[in-house]
């Protein structure tokens, strides 16, 4: 079965503006980022989903509300929300809230990588999540492997989803960081990584169900 998912940041949240890591914690969306989820909303107002997925965070939710909204508004049949947490953003740990900069000093300056950037250049994205473990002193933050397990449990929900046919188009409300992931991980050359996607902006992807997960991933667009 092959399934068209239609990926959307969520809109910017307070979080966002003041530059703090938001991985399982919250804070409400901006009027910018209201602003964000409509657009959204109306680029993918002509798409009819069959279902719609989001983790269980208000940012998430609200997101996908007001995208069903309009949705529905132009037509379509409104498909179950159904929030779970295999779809939440990577966990931070003890360093959930805290000043992106000061946080990834803290996970990279032990390696000679005091900054995100640095570290992905160095030793790849999936440094930065062990590096963050490694650095909480509770560790709590999620590891690389913690992190995929998790993040593959959400396509095996979608892909156990029984309402869903070959070709059908599916919403997934997701966050910046797994997005970025997912790019890193399943992109082909061509796409400019160094920037993260934009609130509110969509990426599309492919997910052939029939096929292991390394496999069954193909992006078709990213960040528009």
């Amino acid at each position: 079965m092959l399934l068209h998912l239609h990926l959307v940041r969520h809109g910017q949240t307070y979080f966002n503006r003041y530059n703090r890591l938001q991985g399982w914690s919250n804070s409400p969306l901006t009027e910018a980022g209201l602003a964000d989820a409509d657009r959204a909303a109306e680029q993918l107002s002509m798409v009819d989903f069959k279902a719609a997925y989001c983790s269980d965070t208000t940012r998430a939710m609200v997101t996908a509300a007001r995208i069903l909204d309009r949705n529905e508004a132009a037509g379509h049949r409104r498909p179950e929300l159904i929030d779970d947490m295999h779809f939440r953003e990577q966990f931070y740990g003890y360093f959930e809230g805290q000043d992106m900069a000061m946080a990834w000093w803290a996970a990279g300056a032990p390696h000679g990588t005091p900054s995100y950037g640095s570290i992905v250049e160095r030793y790849g994205l999936e440094a930065t999540r062990d590096f963050l473990k490694e650095a909480d002193p509770f560790h709590d933050a999620e590891s690389d492997e913690e992190y995929w397990q998790r993040v593959e449990g959400g396509f095996a929900v979608i892909a156990g989803d029984a309402r869903l046919h070959d070709g059908d188009d599916v919403l997934q409300i997701s966050h910046g960081n797994t997005l970025l992931s997912l790019m890193h991980r399943y992109a082909p050359e061509g796409y400019d990584l160094s920037q993260r996607p934009a609130n509110g902006s969509v990426t599309c992807l492919d997910f052939d169900t029939a096929l292991p997960i390394g496999q069954a991933v193909t992006v078709r667009s990213y960040n528009r």
